[in-house]
């Protein structure tokens, strides 16, 4: 029989600082957070702009920080059973210190660095890393399917508590601007060239990226209640599916991303969804297609559904885009405030649905629709309940 799963705790990180009153400040103030990258020099790329949060702190350090908070907030206690979960493609930054060791030092004894550096960009050992760091005890997987990496580490949460395999679970992700994306989302031209993110607009040019780290404590309402916890929200529906249309471009119709969210209303009952946080990656594929593929799953009612892109203030955070996304949301239903799609300018005509444009939108909402895609064709779909 399958069981209710319950968020009770968060922490987040963002270019806006730490906390949920940070995402207020920015997120929901419509106000982007891109600047000049100060931690590598950028000359040799397309942009030298994204989304940071000042300062070099590993990986590791940003995804202990916000799982801490999540687990302070849901008070589970240091030794807990529950899995930890993570969404991200390692640290990249240890290969790029490795290699330009050997490039200025090409017959230096290195097996230490090799050691030390090279470690961190294992996925797996970031889950390991901060599993013993949180100091609870279960299975410890990392999901490194990109920009749907967190919100796959999510599923497979609900999946375990669901059908009672897990009581718990820490779902976290990170994703710090590094040298290794911003060069191959530029010289895959994706990257915005004047500064802005602008989904759904008829003038808009591409992402940017930003930093982002947000951990979840999800568990079992028996779980919950022995323990006294409170409820944030509940995850009443799930879904993810592919569509291997191309390796990088989306589905002209965004197919796998609506059979995704389908399975989630299914899962939920079929209810009605108050409000969509889109993947609204601003580029000139995604966009469309993801209208179209929203308007094909509501239907008649697809106009009346408020949507918005959060990237647009955030930047595109990769790994970490399903989690931080799912926390903003989170507090749009808690606090009836709806994030609006920063910088909006002329409507597309091919994107016609209701964006939320440029400054946020009270609303009494109580069901909210997350959507994430990455390349290859993965899709989730997350549908969060207000308590």
């Amino acid at each position: 029989m399958s069981r209710d799963v319950l968020l009770t705790g968060f922490g987040v990180r963002t270019a806006f600082g730490t906390g949920a009153d940070a995402l207020r400040d920015g997120v929901f103030d419509g106000r982007p957070a891109f600047a000049p990258i100060t931690r590598f020099d950028t000359g040799a790329y397309r942009t030298g702009l994204a989304a940071t949060a000042g300062g070099s702190a590993p990986l590791r350090e940003v995804l202990a920080e916000s799982a801490a908070a999540a687990i302070d907030m849901a008070g589970l206690p240091k030794g807990a059973q529950a899995a930890v979960l993570v969404g991200t493609a390692g640290d990249f930054t240890g290969l790029t210190r490795f290699w330009r060791a050997a490039a200025d030092s090409p017959d230096a004894d290195r097996p230490g660095a090799v050691a030390e550096t090279v470690a961190e960009t294992v996925p797996g050992w970031q889950a390991v890393a901060l599993a013993d760091e949180i100091g609870v005890h279960g299975p410890r997987l990392a999901f490194t399917n990109a920009c749907v990496a967190s919100a796959t580490a999510i599923i497979y949460a609900c999946q375990l508590i669901s059908t009672g395999r897990a009581d718990a679970a820490v779902c976290a992700g990170a994703y710090l601007v590094e040298e290794e994306n911003l060069a191959k989302f530029g010289s895959g031209f994706a990257l915005s060239h004047d500064g802005m993110v602008r989904p759904f607009c008829a003038d808009r040019s591409g992402l940017l990226l930003g930093d982002g780290a947000a951990a979840v404590v999800l568990e079992s309402a028996d779980s919950a209640r022995r323990r006294g916890a409170r409820t944030l929200g509940v995850l009443t529906g799930w879904g993810m599916a592919g569509d291997a249309y191309h390796v990088a471009r989306p589905h002209p119709q965004a197919a796998g991303m609506v059979r995704a969210a389908r399975q989630a209303l299914r899962r939920a009952g079929d209810p009605r969804i108050d409000y969509v946080n889109a993947h609204g990656t601003a580029t000139k594929s995604n966009d469309p297609a993801e209208t179209l593929g929203l308007r094909e799953l509501f239907g008649e009612d697809a106009g009346s559904v408020p949507i918005s892109s959060t990237k647009s203030t955030t930047g595109h955070m990769l790994e970490a885009a399903g989690v931080v996304e799912l926390v903003i949301t989170l507090l749009a239903l808690r606090d009836g405030v709806l994030p609006p799609t920063a910088g909006f300018t002329e409507r597309d005509p091919a994107c016609d649905l209701d964006y939320v444009p440029n400054r946020p939108r009270r609303s009494e909402i109580r069901r909210a629709l997350c959507v994430n895609a990455s390349f290859g064709g993965a899709n989730t779909a997350l549908i969060l309940e207000r308590t």
